[in-house]
């Protein structure tokens, strides 16, 4: 069975960042279809303009290509609800999309801006409670 998935932005950031570390595995995990990630039109916007600032100094090819490969291997999802549960607004669009997609799992780097274990029957975990996961 393959696991749902939503990754913040944060997750993404950090595989751009960091070629090997393990954020840039799980999302190798999403392109190849080993996990089923979910995104939102609001989601990827985030990616898009994260990824794009200019004090990530990123080449903008790999950006592209990075966010070309994240819209084919993910299933786009339109909410049809708002949330405001998070202390962070923009965080309720990973919220919005993890509940509309049914996602077993939300990863996130920054949990604080979650204080809550789950979230209508999505678990917040970090990258290495997912790898964790994956492992078992």
């Amino acid at each position: 069975m393959t696991l749902s998935v939503v990754y913040d932005t944060n997750v993404v950031v950090s595989a751009a960042l960091y070629e090997y570390s393990l954020p840039a595995s799980l999302v190798s995990l999403a392109i190849e279809g080993q996990v089923r990630l979910f995104l939102s039109p609001p989601i990827l916007e985030e990616y898009t303009e994260v990824l794009k600032r200019p004090k990530f100094k990123f080449d903008r090819r790999k950006v592209n290509r990075l966010l070309r490969d994240l819209t084919h291997a993910a299933t786009m999802i339109t909410p049809d609800r708002r949330i405001s549960a998070s202390p962070d607004e923009s965080d309720n669009r990973f919220l919005e999309c993890a509940r509309a997609s049914g996602a077993a799992y939300l990863v996130t780097g920054n949990k604080r801006h979650f204080p809550f274990p789950a979230y209508e029957g999505t678990a917040i975990v970090s990258p290495a409670e997912f790898a964790q996961i994956l492992s078992v």
